[in-house]
């Protein structure tokens, strides 16, 4: 079986989520480090032109999201479970809302101008513009609608508040009394709003939320060790894209296996991924692509929060 190589960077948000649940996984995994914005050169021949982070690659099959990077691992160890048996529903629906709405709130508090300040600190003045720029076209043309800091501020402590009811009142030690998908989905959110001093109170002045977030970091990022980008190159080249499900072609807009396509992302990071429809199942679309750096590889993307377009 192929390794687990996970594309990331170490202050992405969504990236930490990944770590997490490969560590309650257990599972090993290769890390490769990448931009943490464009140019990517090496994540660029696997993907397409997708450049949200993370990325996870199974020797030449490249899964997009960490939504559908959630039901890979799952595939890859089943137990323990991200999404539990009778709470399949709940936790992803859940984790989609954190993902979305919360995540856009989070934004906001973590970039207002005091908490800005102490992250950018290191970065050189061209540096930092050249971040805002990148970040400005990764959130324009899409659905994601931009928090004012004000309503960021107005909002979050509702969600803290109520994440810190169902704690105190939940009969288990997490969201929904096991873990889950939603508890990695809310702890990378903690986790970001953690990273200075302006922001860790929005989060320490909650003990049971606190209390939660050290358990769900308890599980850390599992056995990783390091690998070139270039050697994941070669190991996307070096070998096939895995079957496709047994699960029948399922598209109810009339798309048919062979068609030539464009899938994207429809909230930020709108950039188009072109290539051969291979697969589309019950949660996600396989893209077949040809590179001279990999060969062909399929791009794996969720159905939920991507949009198909024909050519």
């Amino acid at each position: 079986m192929s390794e687990l190589i996970l594309h990331h960077y170490p202050a992405s948000p969504f990236a930490e989520k990944a770590r997490l649940m490969l560590g309650f996984k257990g599972l090993s995994w290769r890390s490769v480090v990448i931009p943490p914005m464009l140019p990517k050169p090496d994540l660029m021949p696997l993907t397409g032109g997708y450049r949200k982070t993370p990325v996870l690659q199974v020797g030449a099959d490249i899964y997009c999201d960490t939504a559908l990077i959630a039901r890979r691992l799952e595939q890859e160890k089943a137990q323990p479970a991200l999404f539990p048996v009778g709470q399949e529903m709940i936790t992803a629906t859940f984790s989609a809302w954190l993902d979305s709405f919360a995540f856009a709130n989070c934004v906001a508090l973590i970039f207002q101008p005091e908490s800005a300040a102490l992250r950018f600190a290191r970065f050189s003045p061209e540096a930092r513009q050249a971040f805002i720029e990148d970040r400005m076209k990764l959130f324009s043309g899409g659905t994601a609608v931009r928090v004012a800091v004000e309503q960021a501020k107005q909002q979050w402590p509702v969600i803290m508040a109520r994440l810190e009811q169902q704690l105190q009142r939940e009969a288990g030690d997490y969201l929904f009394g096991e873990p889950s998908i939603a508890d990695f989905s809310m702890a990378h959110l903690c986790w970001f709003l953690k990273g200075t001093p302006v922001t860790a109170p929005l989060v320490d002045a909650y003990p049971a939320v606190s209390a939660w977030f050290a358990r769900v970091q308890g599980f850390g990022h599992g056995a990783s060790s390091e690998l070139s980008a270039e050697q994941a190159l070669d190991i996307a080249r070096d070998a096939s894209p895995a079957p496709l499900p047994a699960e029948p072609f399922d598209d109810p807009n009339g798309l048919q296996a062979g068609d030539l396509v464009t899938i994207a992302a429809v909230d930020y990071g709108v950039d188009g991924v072109e290539g051969e429809l291979v697969y589309a199942g019950g949660e996600e679309f396989i893209l077949k692509r040809q590179h001279d750096r990999v060969g062909t590889v399929h791009v794996h993307f969720p159905r939920l929060g991507f949009r198909v377009e024909k050519r």
